[in-house]
């Protein structure tokens, strides 16, 4: 039996990131995915596919609607090439996948490819094409999440479809109903969108990108209505049924009367669920939350000390990047290192086009928390590069304390926002103010001038171009 100081169950962003700075600090490490390819949802279902389907789609609509504009004339009709476009997405994926095999490798990590389940506390059972047992003085799980459904709904996996599916589509969709108006369900929208699907968001809240600041909300909402996505807020979906090739999907409005809509295609996405099946969890007495998560204390561990827990199977959001600073931190805490995480500064980020972004504290929460704050808020049109590039939708907004000026918070959509909120992260981690960010020099003509001038107006309202 081979023992080990780590195994690491799932080979997610969490996960992979978890064995790697095992093995750099000198333990001899295993990990165990039940997939053939190394990566999880993330790079194979999920974060990877879906941005090299976004970029695609994105060049293809920047083609039809604003090549001409630029000048950039292309004899002949511009058409979708769907089979080469999945192939490509597919070609990212496995370059990637490739490259977490090459890590493992590198890095002298064990790969097992199984299930793995404890036999008890120190124990764990793989079982893949021959069952083996090994020994680990320290567990990570980090399995990750599995998309979530409604309970009356049958997902057929072919016109009534999850993210996974809808990655890997034959066609494109006449008319794509999608529930749910969260990251996943407005990212996919929006590539069938461009691809010239009809698209109809139905979301059961009173708006879409719920848990980000409201004002965010707002302007993707305004965006996508302006894109011609037929957007349905405060419906509940009550039934979703298939008859032949033809999706009807039947939900109550905010005034209670029903509603009736047909579509060829059906993406349910509602959310993801923590992925436990198959571990065994009580045989190491492992315990769950109500919820299904893995309960973990401050320092990440389970009920069993030896045992710990990252990423989408634990609390907070389910993000690619939280879950690796999770497998960092647990890595560096059984070396006996002290690492600590702030939840605060974990920025999330929606790749529609415009991106939206966002760290720290919401308008709303401030509120609810009776903390005073000031609000900078500046145009993405009035920015030079802006126009230059005709990404004139959205803003930058900054929340900062009204007495210590410190910024509490950023939200943002526009061109390149999803690399833009990095800059925050930085201010927010060295407890910047307003005011200190307005005193940087930022390049002239780019999109980091709005995060200047946002900053600029929350001190003394003093924004120069706006």
């Amino acid at each position: 039996m081979s023992k080990y100081d780590v195994a690491v169950i799932g080979s997610g962003p969490g996960g992979y990131v978890a064995a790697i700075r095992c093995a750099q600090l000198g333990m001899k490490t295993a990990i165990i995915e039940k997939y053939s390819t190394l990566g999880g949802t993330c790079l194979n279902v999920g974060c990877i596919p879906s941005k090299a389907l976004l970029d695609s789609s994105h060049h293809y609509d920047d083609a039809i609607k604003h090549f001409e504009t630029h000048g950039i004339d292309i004899p002949g009709e511009i058409k979708v090439n769907l089979k080469q476009m999945i192939a490509r997405k597919q070609a990212v994926v496995d370059q990637t996948t490739g490259g977490i095999t090459f890590l493992m490798k590198k890095n002298n990590i064990d790969v097992y490819e199984g299930i793995g389940a404890f036999k008890d506390a120190t124990h764990i059972t793989i079982s893949g094409k021959k069952k083996v047992e090994i020994e680990a003085k320290n567990t990570i799980i980090a399995t990750g999440s599995k998309p979530s459904n409604l309970p009356f709904i049958e997902l057929d996996k072919e016109r009534i479809i999850t993210s996974t599916e809808a990655l890997k589509l034959k066609e494109i969709p006449k008319h794509l109903i999608v529930i749910g108006g969260g990251v996943i369900g407005l990212e996919l929208g929006q590539v069938y969108k461009r691809l010239g699907a009809e698209v109809t968001i139905i979301e059961y809240l009173d708006r879409i990108i719920p848990t980000m600041d409201a004002s965010l909300s707002k302007e993707l909402n305004k965006v996508f209505k302006k894109a011609k996505f037929k957007m349905n807020l405060s419906h509940k979906v009550k039934s979703v049924v298939r008859k032949g090739n033809e999706v009807i999907v039947k939900a109550d409005n905010k005034k209670g009367e029903e509603v009736e809509f047909k579509g060829d295609y059906c993406l349910v996405s509602v959310g993801r669920r923590p992925y436990t099946d198959g571990l065994n969890v009580e045989a190491a007495g492992v315990k769950l939350t109500d919820r299904g998560q893995i309960e973990v204390n401050t320092h990440l561990q389970t009920s069993v000390s030896n045992i710990y827990a990252i990423g989408d199977v634990i609390k907070g959001a389910m993000l690619a990047h939280k879950a690796e600073e999770e497998g960092i931190f647990v890595a560096e805490t059984i070396a006996g290192q002290k690492p600590h995480i702030d939840y605060n500064l974990i920025p999330g980020v929606v790749y529609t086009w415009p991106e939206v972004a966002a760290v720290g504290k919401t308008e709303e929460e401030l509120k609810a928390a009776g903390i005073d704050y000031k609000v900078g808020q500046f145009p993405m049109r009035a920015l030079g590069r802006a126009r230059a590039s005709m990404d004139i939708d959205g803003f930058v907004k900054i929340l900062a304390d009204k007495t210590t000026d410190e910024v509490l918070g950023v939200h943002m959509i526009g061109s390149r926002c999803a690399d833009l909120i990095a800059e925050a992260v930085v201010a927010m981690e060295f407890r910047a103010s307003a005011e200190d960010i307005s005193r940087m020099s930022h390049a002239h003509p780019t999109y980091t001038e709005a995060i200047k001038e946002a900053a600029l107006a929350a001190t003394e309202d003093r924004a120069l171009h706006a």
